[in-house]
């Protein structure tokens, strides 16, 4: 296929790379300078340094341009450029298929990258979620991983993960985009709580409990949107919280670590130099999580010590010191 990445950033550049192996894949960034420097340099170096691209890989930092013969656009934004993108493409005419890997609910409305989609793409234009456990670093050098392309029109799902599925990025389909999405955006905020109990070295045991009850808090959440319960056991759910948690290259887990420290989310976000999509993402959670009476106890946590200052110790201490309740999701 010909494909357009619309996002030069860590994510999209992998994406690219990968993608490229195998099709005809323009990379889009609207940073003039930075697609300038990096065709000279042949490589991504603020995001990816090292790693070269493909030989037949093309950039571009003109939509018009790298859209014009796309027969498949994916977008890789942050979540708050989701809406901005579509539009983009929309106003150039582009009735193409469009994916998004955009891991976050939109801050302002709160709303799934599904939803959003859905109130930008014109009618009849197919649109999807690609997402999972997935570093950006391992996938761009070619390691082997493993991503859930979900959509509402399954055969539309089956397709593209069929024409995008490869030996070293291997892709299953999914009828569940709710599920996925959500799977995918509130495990960053249940990093950075695990981040801060590692930085409090609080151990292996309060680590495991994090994620366990992490992986509870997701799945009812989800489920209350109309989410399929076994989403949250597959790749979108289990185990792209189980990397985020614990791989050294997660943002969210970094920003743990700092909140740990005692570091403003001000420094914290200057520090980073990428985006960290729990942080922005978990305000919208708690958000629609009150409206829809879902008890996330671990997010209320990280909202309080990402907006309301509240060290960290204190924060762990009033989850451990919740009543004793029955186990269940």
């Amino acid at each position: 296929m010909k494909l357009a990445v619309m996002g030069a950033g860590a994510w999209g550049t992998a994406l690219a790379m990968s993608f490229s192996r195998h099709h005809e894949v323009t990379l889009w960034g609207r940073d003039a300078t930075q697609i300038a420097a990096m065709r000279v340099a042949g490589e991504n170096s603020r995001y990816l340094p090292g790693l070269p691209f493909p030989a037949n890989l093309q950039l571009s930092d003109s939509l018009a341009e790298a859209t014009a013969e796309a027969e498949l656009v994916l977008i890789v934004t942050p979540t708050a450029g989701l809406r901005g993108s579509l539009h983009a493409l929309t106003e150039l005419g582009r009735r193409v298929p469009v994916l998004w890997a955009c891991k976050g609910l939109e801050a302002d409305s709160q709303l799934p990258a599904h939803k959003v989609a859905a109130a930008e793409l014109p009618a009849g234009v197919h649109g999807g979620s690609l997402t999972g456990p997935s570093f950006a670093q391992e996938v761009a050098a070619g390691l082997p991983a493993a991503l859930t392309l979900a959509a509402e029109d399954e055969a539309f799902a089956r397709e593209m993960a069929a024409k995008l599925h490869s030996s070293r990025l291997r892709i299953y389909s999914s009828g569940d985009v709710i599920g996925a999405e959500i799977g995918g955006a509130v495990k960053n905020i249940m990093a950075i709580a695990t981040g801060v109990g590692d930085g409090l070295k609080l151990g292996n045991n309060a680590r495991a409990a994090l994620i366990t009850r992490g992986l509870a808090e997701i799945t009812r959440f989800g489920v209350a949107l109309g989410a399929k319960p076994e989403t949250f056991t597959g790749l979108s759910g289990l185990g792209d919280l189980i990397l985020t948690c614990t791989g050294d290259l997660s943002r969210n887990r970094k920003v743990g670590l700092l909140l740990a420290e005692g570091k403003p989310l001000a420094e914290i976000i200057e520090n980073l130099g990428h985006v960290a999509e729990g942080v922005n993402t978990a305000k919208a959670v708690l958000g629609q999580a009150q409206k829809l009476g879902v008890d996330m106890p671990i997010t209320a946590a990280v909202c309080a010590m990402l907006f309301e200052d509240l060290p960290a110790a204190e924060a762990i201490a009033s989850l451990m010191g919740r009543e004793t309740k029955k186990e269940a999701a």
